[in-house]
């Protein structure tokens, strides 16, 4: 019905996309200025004074994307992360950067200056290069008087050379109000050569008034769920504030990637979650968001978003042992198949022309597989890809729409390239499910004795979900009988590392059992390992 209020509502959001759409272009040239060199007519404005409760790198600190001879460094300056602009002005800061080879200092290889802007809510993300490869660095930023924490970081080897071993944890999913992040601290405590998070780096939702698990009493300004730009920046000075998730990024460089829940949840492509959400609408939602991510992660310059469009899938090679292919699998898929949730007979997901990655990306994907040069080839990640049946009944199916299982022509097309190409040692790593899960890739699933072509490791969440149930899932080696392919689950929170040489590669589930409280233990609660050359999972004693 065409009422005043409906005409008002439509004003309103025409007046919102007109404006959002206005300031994404005019931070396109923000850009320009913030990585340009200083010219005459510029000053730096002095950096605000530190007292007990301001702390001009209150966000910490964090590197990302190492190649063999660079590598991200980031921060924002945020004395106080949870007000209006981090507690700044509109004004631009000049921050120094330095590397050095030793963490006292002593051996500085590279230094340089740069600008915070306001237009990008003060955040620096500076291109280190001239390093050498496979090294560990130390980093610090200036901005007046305020020195930041000192970050470590590892260069990536050159992919040239053989390399003998590397070592990574993977992490996803962490819900602020649902619990603490134990598996950082621990994490942090593990000689890691790079960190992958897969995605639900925060998540849209208002945030309880008493911080839910947490019981830290938060603002109103952090109850109402994200949308507008200001608000996701909010968001995510409220996760990066926690100490155990600032150790985990000065720790090591990190490689990242999204899920929904960085936009929206269940958002598909251009498609809101939400039917009373346009196209147009959503799309400056999610140039919002896709923004507030790259403000706030280690990527380069060049990775800034264009609008609701920003280029994520990539490829990062470490010497001629593993190669990591970062997917994107929220920005170009299909809409989801018969609804979101879980479905029985839903034969649109067998249709040809849905894609979970889009066709260029599919094509990238089985291009750079088949043309690797390295041992291991490393897909990271964001849902399920191994068929999930959740129905106990054999002679129906139930999956979920919004795992691959929705996008089964899709998945299909990716293991028959990988067949056909005859690429070996896939290893698939995945995140979303807030459970973990090892399971083998095969070529029919439906089929037991179809060929294996790799494995899957799904991993749980670092908080999402609370702490879990020990006793929920299925022990080391077991089958599910639904899924014979499907060899563990459990149902706790934690993150995974890897440990890859070139005859094997090998998993361990860490779990930290109590996420309601910061001092968790951790412990391995499953192991797997590959052989080079021989898909299929190999249970180990944890």
């Amino acid at each position: 019905m065409d009422d005043p209020g409906t005409r008002a509502a439509a004003a309103y959001h025409a007046r919102r996309t007109r404006r959002d759409f206005l300031l994404l272009s005019g931070a396109a040239m923000a850009l320009g200025l913030a990585t340009r060199p200083a010219d005459a007519h510029t000053r730096a404005a002095p950096a605000p004074p530190r007292s007990a409760a301001d702390r001009l790198y209150g966000l910490g600190v964090a590197s990302g994307d190492p190649l063999p001879g660079g590598v991200v460094l980031w921060t924002r300056l945020a004395p106080r992360p949870l007000e209006p602009r981090g507690g700044l002005d509109d004004r631009r800061y000049k921050v120094a950067w330095e590397v050095a080879a030793d963490e006292r200092f002593s051996r500085t290889v590279r230094r340089g200056e740069t600008w915070a802007v306001p237009e990008y809510s003060h955040s620096v993300h500076v291109d280190v290069r001239g390093l050498k490869p496979g090294r560990e660095y130390f980093y610090r930023f200036r901005s007046g008087r305020e020195v930041s924490p000192v970050g470590r970081t590892r260069t990536a080897p050159d992919p040239r050379r053989r390399l003998d071993r590397m070592s990574f944890a993977f992490a996803s999913c962490q819900a602020w109000q649902d619990g603490h992040y134990p598996g950082y601290r621990h994490m942090a405590a593990e000689d890691l050569d790079v960190i992958v998070h897969l995605g639900d780096y925060l998540y849209e939702g208002g945030v309880p008034a008493d911080g839910g698990v947490r019981s830290t009493a938060v603002h109103d300004g952090l109850r109402f769920r994200c949308d507008t730009l200001d608000r996701y920046r909010l968001q995510y000075a409220l996760y990066k504030s926690d100490p155990d998730l600032q150790a985990a990024h000065a720790h090591a460089p990190w490689l990242v990637t999204w899920d929904d829940h960085e936009v929206q949840n269940n958002y598909a492509g251009s498609i809101s979650d939400e039917s009373t959400s346009s196209v147009a609408e959503f799309l400056v939602w999610r140039a919002n968001a896709y923004r507030a991510f790259w403000e706030h992660m280690p990527l380069r310059a060049g990775q800034a978003p264009a609008g609701p469009d920003m280029r994520l899938y990539r490829r990062v090679q470490y010497g001629d042992l593993v190669q990591f292919d970062v997917l994107d699998g929220r920005q170009y898929r299909s809409d989801q198949a018969c609804g979101d949730g879980g479905r029985v007979d839903c034969t649109a997901r067998l249709d040809p022309s849905r894609s979970m990655l889009g066709l260029d990306q599919e094509n990238w994907l089985l291009d750079g597989l088949a043309g690797s040069a390295a041992r291991w080839k490393v897909l990271a990640n964001q849902v399920v890809m191994a068929q999930d049946d959740f129905n106990t009944d054999p002679d129906t199916q139930l999956f979920s729409m919004d795992f691959w299982d929705g996008y089964k022509a899709s998945r299909d097309r990716i293991l028959r390239g990988i067949a056909e190409r005859r690429v070996d040692n896939v290893v698939v790593i995945t995140g979303d499910a807030h459970r973990g899960q090892a399971a083998d890739l095969k070529l029919d699933f439906d089929d037991p004795e179809s060929p294996t072509l790799g494995s899957e490791f799904l991993g749980t969440s670092i908080s999402s979900g609370g702490d879990g149930s020990p006793s929920t899932g299925l022990p080391p080696g077991e089958q599910d009988p639904s899924n014979p392919h499907i060899r563990f689950q459990n149902d706790q929170r934690g993150y995974t590392t890897c440990t890859v040489t070139p005859d094997s590669y090998r998993v361990a589930y860490r779990v930290t059992p109590v996420v309601s409280r910061p001092d968790s233990p951790v412990e391995t609660k499953a192991g797997f390992m590959i052989e080079n050359g021989r898909p299929g999972l190999n249970v180990e004693v944890a």
